[in-house]
């Protein structure tokens, strides 16, 4: 255990720090409640007050993960009103995201460890989902053009993760950013088409 004492609204958070670097070291599939006490210098008893257990925590992790996603689509899409380079830019900001937190990444799209019926989940996950159907609706596109937009991001985001997309393997930033961009206006729609 630290001696570095908490006010109770920081172990929240400090809890939350260690508990994404034990998902990151770790996985879902070894992460504990007793490690990320133990990472956090706090006893083991601390996370499932805060958090009641694993899930809960893991759920907790996947709300925060959203709203970093969130908030890295929104920091590549800056002040663009352009929506067309909007669209574009929040692909680049979800491969960003994943590129950056492959844990986190991995935690809210693919785990099924979470609660998914937890409001603050919902709420953060569906903040996600509305900014994308807008960035589609803002180009005059129906449902399946926002299918399209996000099973591009995602797939590329993911395959990258993975290391399984050859072709950005060896590609620097600016190189990946100039072909995603390419792939990521293929599937947007077309204005006045």
């Amino acid at each position: 255990m630290s001696d570095r004492p908490y006010h109770h609204g920081h172990l929240r958070a400090a809890l939350l720090a260690a508990g994404e670097v034990e998902l990151t070291e770790r996985g879902v599939e070894g992460f504990s409640l007793r490690s990320v006490a133990k990472r956090a210098g706090v006893s083991h008893a601390a996370p499932a007050h805060h958090f009641g257990d694993v899930r809960g925590l893991l759920t907790a992790l996947a709300a925060e993960g959203f709203r970093r996603f969130q908030a890295a689509m929104d920091a590549q899409e800056g002040a663009t009103t352009d929506p067309r380079e909007r669209a574009i830019r929040a692909g680049l900001g979800y491969l960003d995201f994943a590129l950056a937190r492959p844990a986190l990444f991995r935690l809210i799209f693919s785990s099924t460890r979470t609660d998914f019926s937890d409001p603050d989940l919902v709420s953060a996950g569906d903040t996600a989902y509305r900014h994308l159907v807008g960035l589609i609706d803002d180009l005059g596109g129906d449902r399946a053009d926002v299918a399209a937009l996000w099973a591009m991001s995602h797939g590329i985001a993911d395959l990258s993760v993975g290391g399984r997309l050859m072709m950005f393997a060896n590609m620097d930033k600016g190189e990946r950013s100039s072909a995603l961009r390419g792939l990521l206006d293929r599937v947007l729609p077309r204005t006045g088409s």
